[in-house]
């Protein structure tokens, strides 16, 4: 059995009539009433101050009937205010048998005779005041009597249903502003369970007397059974501001399951949405600040001196994109428990949301369960799994291109950084630097170089044109750029890993929320990660043509985009005509172009591509035009081919040739 002690309630008008009020002796009076459990007392409070226009009013009235028993009424009703209930009684007594039909004589005798302990005398005199006159006064009383027993005892169930009617009947009749018909009425309402009836004298006690600390007592247990734990709750902390005791309030949580089960359910949904549009407000930010970068950096690259390689405004530069990089990467990781909730959450919701239904689709709901398990399994394993990853081509011997190596030597020295430490060709035009080490050896400057240069790109490549594409690899050396990069490279390839993980499970779908995350965060991870890369490229391009002359840089840059368009188009044509005949590919490195014209247009539409946010480079235009506003006032080296630097060229093309063949082959081309 659960109790609850509601605070005192101060019950004025009518319990003139009452002794007390409801309350004997100063003391708590209690009476038990339930919601979904089986009991609970209430209090009610001091004795109010009688309405002395509606006493003399009875006065006059008993003046009619007995005129010589005004005074003894006056007595009795003294005696009934101090709870001396059996003095009370006597005067009534002889008060009755002098106005046996005057209903308030009948009533407060009644009342007098319940509270001294004569309780059957005393339900009887006052049922025969109801018959007598069907007032309020008299509904409520009967009720009171029924339902509060002055011994604490527990009211059988047909005394509750009879007070739980006639409480109903005095709050309907009653026209004036006293709360306590309303509050009897709930009273009883929630003890025998009549949740109607509790709602319907909440609503009017919520309406008439908001200020009334019994008021939100009783709207918490209304909100309660609605299921509206949070409202249950906050009405019960105004009743505590009120007056209910903390006792009170909590045995309430404890009964309704507000305290340990519901509004703890409630309050961490709160949190968790609260998290949630916290998470969604950091997104934006990241978002926010890619753009502001971006601007800084676009303002930078127009204001700053040119010839200057390693200005300190771009250290600056680069130190914030590199917190931003790294806070960015670390925000992809913070996203992943909100991810993994927001999916199991929307799946919940959903769930609930058909269980609701009549007819629950016993399929659509494997579906739903299995796709969310899928995405969670998605998840997790994309951090978990590790990709191997291969170094690109095959490593160059020295001997295979002695003048090659000499010459990466002699820009690095020009450059003012250490030269490479291994080669490696491709066959296609790739040309690019990295670094293979631990963090640590290549935070140090201790980092394994690497060089990779495709054979597509070096056919007609002058010398100090590319002299000039290698110094610009060279002065991402320089700056350091390749000591990093580890976040983004490691956010990107766990967003790929997931990514492709949905797309097999079949969960890369709209309405999935881990599949929208990422291409939100993709696409915000994008512009910062590249932002930060354009800026690195536009600097090492200022290395290449303060050492080689922007000229030299400009003619090396054309070249690289012309061969990457001519070894497409010679590539494609000649696989394509070999896989249909069924014979070997030729040396690709030595077929002309099929369209001379069609090349052409191709190589100015490459050159005349704006840059976009999206980029990695910025267009070749704004490269060539910042790149001249580099003064370069030193001669450059004798130039010649760098075929000429190979020491067998038709054994080299020939490899590369036979290596795309076989990839061809393998591909089932």
């Amino acid at each position: 059995m659960f109790t609850l002690y509601l605070s005192r309630v101060a019950l004025p008008g009518h319990l003139a009539d009452l002794p007390g009020g409801i309350v004997l002796n100063k003391k708590p009076c209690y009476m038990v009433f339930a919601l979904l459990i089986l009991s609970t007392p209430v209090a009610f409070g001091q004795p109010p101050q009688r309405d002395m226009e509606k006493e003399q009013r009875n006065w006059q009235e008993l003046q009619a009937i007995a005129p010589n028993m005004v005074e003894t009424f006056k007595a009795a009703t003294l005696a009934l205010d101090k709870n001396n209930f059996a003095e009370a009684a006597r005067l009534y007594d002889v008060v009755y048998k002098k106005a046996p039909n005057f209903d308030v004589v009948m009533r407060r005798l009644g009342l007098s005779l319940v509270f001294s302990g004569r309780k059957p005398e005393g339900i009887a005199l006052l049922e025969a005041a109801v018959k007598k006159k069907e007032s309020p006064e008299n509904f409520i009383s009967l009720a009171q009597a029924l339902a509060l027993p002055r011994d604490r005892s527990e009211p059988s169930r047909d005394d509750l249903e009879k007070a739980l009617s006639l409480s109903r009947h005095a709050a309907e009749l009653y026209q004036g502003n006293d709360p306590s018909y309303l509050l009897l009425w709930a009273t009883i309402s929630l003890k025998t369970g009549r949740l109607e009836y509790v709602r319907q004298a909440t609503a009017r006690l919520m309406a008439e007397h908001p200020e009334m600390m019994e008021t939100h007592y009783f709207n918490a247990w209304v909100a309660a059974a609605d299921k509206n734990w949070s409202k249950a709750e906050a009405e019960l902390q105004r009743a505590q501001a009120l007056g209910l005791s903390v006792d009170a309030a909590e045995e309430v949580m404890d009964i309704a399951g507000l305290r340990k089960s519901r509004t703890t359910v409630w309050r961490y949904a709160y949190y968790a949405l609260f998290a949630v549009g916290a998470w969604l407000v950091g997104l934006e930010g990241l978002f926010v600040l890619g753009r502001v970068f971006s601007k800084k950096t676009l303002g930078w690259l127009e204001t700053s001196d040119p010839n200057a390689s390693a200005a300190s405004g771009h250290e600056q530069l680069r130190k914030y994109y590199r917190w931003l990089i790294n806070a960015a990467g670390a925000y992809y990781y913070v996203s992943i428990p909100i991810i993994l909730f927001l999916v199991l959450a929307v799946t919940a919701a959903v769930l609930y949301a058909i269980f609701m239904l009549e007819y629950i689709p016993v399929k659509l709901v494997l579906l739903l369960v299995l796709g969310a398990l899928m995405t969670v399994y998605s998840l997790v394993r994309s951090l978990l799994v590790k990709v191997a990853s291969d170094d690109p081509g095959r490593s160059l011997a020295e001997s295979e291109a002695p003048g090659l190596w000499a010459l990466t030597r002699e820009v690095a020295s020009v450059v003012g950084t250490r030269p490479v430490d291994e080669i490696r060709i491709t066959p296609a035009t790739e040309m690019a630097v990295y670094e293979r080490g631990s963090f640590r050896e290549r935070a140090q400057d201790r980092g394994h170089r690497v060089l990779v240069l495709g054979v597509a790109n070096l056919n007609g490549f002058e010398l100090n044109a590319f002299r000039a594409v290698l110094a610009h690899e060279y002065g991402h050396f320089r700056h350091r750029d390749t000591a990093g990069g580890d976040v983004a490279l490691r956010v990107n390839n766990d967003i790929m890993k997931f990514a492709l993980a949905l797309a097999h499970s079949g969960q890369a779908v709209w309405y999935n929320v881990a599949f929208q995350f990422l291409r939100v965060y993709h696409f915000i991870f994008r512009r910062i990660s590249h932002g930060a890369t354009r800026l690195q490229e536009v600097m090492a391009d200022r290395v290449a043509a303060i050492n080689y002359s922007p000229q030299a840089f400009e003619e090396g840059l054309r070249h690289v985009i012309r061969r990457q368009v001519e070894f497409e188009d010679v590539a494609d044509l000649e696989i394509n005509d070999a896989v249909k005949s069924r014979r070997a590919l030729q040396n690709l490195y030595e077929l002309p172009v099929s369209n001379e014209t069609r090349i052409d247009e191709k190589i100015n539409a490459a050159l005349a591509r704006q840059t976009s946010e999206d980029d990695t480079h910025p267009g070749p235009a704004e490269r060539f035009r910042l790149a001249h506003r580099v003064s370069f006032t030193g001669e450059l080296p004798a130039s010649r081919m760098v075929w000429e630097l190979f020491a067998d060229r038709a054994a080299l093309t020939q490899e590369m040739s036979a290596l795309i063949s076989r990839l061809v082959r393998s591909a089932g081309a």
